[in-house]
C-alpha cells in the first residue's frame, strides 16, 4: 500500500505501470534528465520547463510519483522530486542504465 505521499514502497512498484508512465515522452525526458544529475538531487517541477501547462505539469508528475518514479516532498508552498535510483535498481536492475543510454526523448 503506498504511503500517505502515495509512494509505493519498492516491492509494490509494478513493471507496466513504470514503463507505461517512462512511455510519455516529456516524463521520460525528465527521468533522462535526473540521470544526468548527481544522485539524490532535488528538482521542483517548475526546473524541468516543460513545455505543457501548470496542471498537465502534476498530472506527469503524479504519475511519475505514483509508478515509483519519483519521490516527492512537500515543502508548504512548493514540492520537489527525487529520483527514487537506487530503489529502481534494485526492483528493476538495468531499467535506469537503458533510459541513460536512450538519453532525452524531448528536449
Amino acid at each position: 500500500m503506498p504511503d500517505e505521499e502515495g509512494h509505493p514502497r519498492p516491492d509494490e512498484m509494478d513493471l507496466r505501470t513504470v514503463l507505461h508512465a517512462l512511455a510519455d515522452p516529456l516524463r521520460f525526458a525528465v527521468i533522462a534528465q535526473f540521470l544526468r544529475e548527481p544522485e539524490d538531487t532535488p528538482h521542483t517541477c517548475a526546473y524541468f520547463r516543460l513545455p505543457v501547462s501548470k496542471s498537465t505539469t502534476s498530472h506527469h508528475f503524479k504519475a511519475m510519483r505514483e509508478a515509483g518514479l519519483l519521490r516527492m516532498v512537500d515543502h508548504g508552498n512548493s514540492r520537489s522530486a527525487t529520483l527514487r535510483a537506487r530503489e529502481l535498481d534494485a526492483r528493476f536492475p538495468g531499467l535506469l542504465d537503458l533510459v541513460r543510454a536512450e538519453g532525452p526523448a524531448a528536449e
